[in-house]
């Protein structure tokens, strides 16, 4: 359990080791960016050698934010030797999947004709349910997730034989065992697995417009650019890899999710114009407590200090509202919101998870199998909540004034009946 006396948000969570290590690499070379590079060019070369000399990455829609956010990262960041070395990884890993899947449609152009139907979208307000929510319903043996493992290693698509067998299932989990190793406390927030679904977040990434960027790391001046982007692109893209994943597998309807749809519903319909969304809803000052706590987190596992102010202006009062607002807006200005969207409250999902799934697939005229009902119970006995240990935070930490945000969120809560937390 956390110190009551420290500043959860504030507090330098990583483990010893990591903290040694991103102080040896300040002592190495004052400046570590001569260690370890985040330049455009030598990036975009290094993972056309990664691939074994494809040079295609598909449209360069992605050039101009990919260059947005390497200037991000710099300027913004605080990047430790560590941070820079994840960074790294994990943008030449984007990279070298834009050049496969490229390589790979060019090859099987039929991909493109695949057909994504009705897809079932969760939004809502981060940590609100939409994690548990998109478990749940992916137990049903009709519908499909994208699992994190195909999120970071999408080409070549999986195949029935080897969807859970996979090498790049435990080369996934190493990247989470790295993650625990640097920030104990991390596996206390979120459940984290290869196996586990992956949020749409993992998807849009790949067009570098994607919030993926500002949840790992700070980014301010990325997020500004993000903040009026067009994501259309990343809706386009986002299909493309389900298309890609439904190839090598016959897949009948995906169930997705990401708590940034949020901000983008007029892309995503009109990207999937016949998208299902369900939205959860939870007390809002719950949420962004918690919120804050996770994202100092993963801020923590790559700087050598946090910008707590910057979290909470994306993340806290007037933040957090904006969210609310954008998808509150989009929702109440579609013609056909009374058959395209549903509603849950987190505290009728961890009370009668049955009763509020049923209602879900009634709402949209989905079959409600006595075997879906049997594997989601099968699966809430093998989950407890807490299972690695308890996440402490604490609203007082995001010092924010309790009455004001009650008030700012009075509205919200008395249209969708949701009870307050805090």
């Amino acid at each position: 359990m956390a110190n009551s006396e420290i500043p959860l948000l504030d507090a330098d969570n990583r483990s010893d080791w990591a903290r040694l290590l991103a102080a040896t690499g300040e002592d190495l070379l004052r400046d570590t960016r001569h260690l370890v590079r985040l330049e455009a060019d030598e990036l975009l070369e290094c993972a056309t050698r990664a691939s074994g000399g494809l040079t295609d990455f598909g449209p360069d829609d992605f050039r101009e934010p990919f260059a947005v956010l390497l200037q991000s990262l710099e300027k913004d960041s605080k990047l430790t030797l560590i941070g820079r070395t994840l960074v790294r990884s994990e943008l030449l890993n984007l990279l070298e999947n834009r050049l496969k899947i490229a390589d790979l449609v060019k090859r099987k152009p039929g991909i493109r004709d695949e057909k994504v139907e009705r897809p079932l979208f969760i939004v809502g307000l981060p940590r609100s349910g939409t994690t548990i929510l998109h478990e749940l319903i992916a137990q049903d043996p009709e519908l499909r997730a994208p699992l994190t493992w195909e999120g970071r290693f999408p080409c070549p698509p999986s195949s029935p034989e080897t969807y859970t067998s996979d090498p790049r299932i435990a080369a996934a989990d190493r990247i989470f065992d790295l993650w625990i190793q640097l920030v104990p406390e991390f596996q206390t927030m979120t459940e984290m697995g290869a196996l586990l679904p992956c949020e749409c977040i993992q998807l849009t990434a790949h067009s570098f417009r994607s919030e993926e960027f500002l949840g790992r790391q700070q980014t301010a001046g990325y997020g500004a650019w993000l903040a009026t982007a067009d994501l259309a692109p990343a809706y386009a893209y986002h299909r493309l890899m389900l298309q890609m994943f439904q190839s090598g597998m016959d897949t009948q309807r995906w169930i997705l999710k990401a708590p940034s749809h949020m901000g983008a519903m007029p892309a995503l319909l009109a990207e999937y114009p016949d998208a299902c969304i369900v939205q959860t809803h939870r007390d809002p000052l719950q949420s962004m407590a918690s919120t804050g706590s996770l994202l100092a987190a993963h801020a923590w596992m790559r700087a050598s200090e946090v910008d707590v102010d910057l979290i909470k202006l994306g993340f806290a009062g007037e933040g957090m509202a904006s969210r609310l607002d954008q998808l509150l807006d989009a929702r109440d200005r579609h013609p056909n919101a009374a058959t395209q969207f549903a509603d849950v409250r987190f505290a009728d999902l961890m009370k009668r998870p049955i009763e509020t799934l049923r209602a879900v697939y009634t709402k949209f005229d989905l079959e409600f199998t006595t075997q879906h009902e049997q594997r989601i119970e099968a699966y809430l006995a093998a989950k407890p909540r807490a299972k690695h240990g308890r996440h402490e935070y604490r609203i007082e930490e995001l010092g924010v004034d309790l009455a004001e945000e009650r008030a700012r969120f009075r509205a919200y809560q008395e249209r969708f009946s949701v009870p307050s937390e805090i």
